[in-house]
């Protein structure tokens, strides 16, 4: 493990929670490593998806807890669901720091009707290994907070700045530690492929056993070609065949298990027609591949694709960063009714000020590039941080006060 290791942007956090805290629960997508970064920080680990281990944690989890070295890492919680009440008197009884790391499923927490960690367990969410992980450093500050601070603009270039080839490859490699840096490009593939048939046979079954495989394989892939976008939600499920209740139903579900990002519209009451509907995100680039039979040339020749995907890969750098920064940041996107002005990603920060992000899959963004974002400058006056044109280009430059252009591996430079 020592040597294959990749430090994530949450190690940090993790660290710095379990001085605080007496329990942790890392939640994210299946696969995201989210059990290979908690034992970096335990002592020691029950792996509760091993029967005979998850047999005496159901039996008498007190007693199995008891003597543990600490912090413990409880893997796979969910398969011996009683283990979190044990975590609860345990805590209750004795609020010591780092005592619990929790890794696993979501579906106890949804079968649950009351959830008993809360005010106890922290939840950290952890996303799939970024570029910044893969390429930078972990441990730089977060690229929104190098944004934020004061004095001067802190925009950096790697020493190879990829181009638009280089980004659709990057970004169908995916985020999942497995397939991004162990397998070939076939091999990727089929890892996705396999992905996608299990979330929708298994994982989602686990939560809702009820749901139609076929019939949410079919959302799926209308919510896939339209990631990164604000569609109305009549589109995704006649596109999918099925009435709105289903499609709401498999909405929740598919946010859930952490494949899907509702990113809600902005609000301000200085704005005037301001569409509410959501923008919704594959939390990987990959999916949309895999999901659509997508390949580095076939992304190429579609304009529309390639946009989307993009602008999906750039979403899933910017999310992995939100619970690290120091500004509480939150994610949104903003549309004016009809399309007239949008803005792609608009990062909402604490005392209400926001940057805004517009994602070109182009190499040479001009002034009218940043339009948008110019007349949002100029309605919010001094709430607006900075404006940024990310684009698939090699160059930093100004587009006006307060906008910049600059290429999106900016993101982890």
């Amino acid at each position: 493990m020592e040597a294959t290791y990749l430090a994530r942007i949450v190690d940090p956090l993790i660290a710095e929670l379990m001085t605080e805290v007496p329990a942790v629960s890392l939640i994210g997508p299946r696969a995201a490593g989210k059990t290979t970064t908690a034992l970096r920080h335990a002592a020691s680990v029950v792996h509760l998806d091993r029967p005979g281990d998850a047999t005496v944690f159901r039996i008498d989890p007190d007693a199995a807890l008891r003597g543990l070295p600490e912090p413990v890492l409880l893997d796979e919680w969910q398969e011996a669901p009683e283990v979190l009440g044990a975590v609860k008197r345990n805590v209750d009884a004795d609020p010591r720091p780092g005592r619990y790391i929790l890794t696993g499923s979501v579906r106890a927490e949804l079968d649950a009707h009351t959830w008993p960690g809360t005010g106890r367990v922290i939840h950290v969410r952890m996303t799939g290994l970024t570029a910044r992980e893969r390429f930078g450093d972990a441990t730089e500050k977060p690229f929104i907070d190098r944004i934020v601070r004061p004095g001067s603009l802190d925009l950096r270039l790697p020493e190879s700045c990829p181009d638009t080839r280089d980004y659709v490859d990057l970004a169908l490699s995916g985020t999942f530690p497995e397939p991004a840096l162990r397998l070939s490009a076939r091999g990727r593939r089929r890892w996705f492929d396999s992905y996608v048939q299990q979330l929708l046979t298994r994982d989602v079954a686990a939560v809702e056993p009820r749901r139609d495989p076929e019939r949410l394989r079919r959302f799926f892939e209308a919510l896939a070609l339209n990631t990164a976008g604000v569609v109305d939600s009549a589109t995704l499920y006649r596109a999918a065949g099925i009435n709105i209740k289903t499609a709401n139903a498999y909405e929740n579900l598919l946010s859930n298990v952490f494949v899907l990002d509702v990113v809600p519209a902005w609000f301000s009451n200085r704005l005037k027609r301001l569409a509410q509907g959501p923008k919704r995100y594959l939390i990987d680039a990959a999916l949309l591949g895999a999901a659509v039979g997508a390949d580095t040339e076939t992304v190429l020749r579609d304009p529309d694709l390639l946009g989307r995907l993009i602008d999906t890969f750039v979403a899933e750098q910017l999310r992995a960063e939100l619970a690290v920064s120091d500004h509480r940041p939150r994610m949104h996107h903003l549309r004016q009714e009809g399309g007239r002005r949008e803005i792609d990603i608009l990062i909402e920060l604490a005392g209400h000020r926001v940057i805004g992000i517009e994602v070109k899959a182009s190499t040479g963004p001009n002034r009218d590039s940043g339009r948008h974002l110019a007349w949002l400058r100029d309605e919010l006056g001094d709430r607006f941080v900075h404006g940024l044109v990310l684009h698939t280009g090699r160059h930093i430059y100004e587009l006006g006060d307060r906008i910049t252009a600059a290429p999106i591996c900016t993101l982890w430079a």
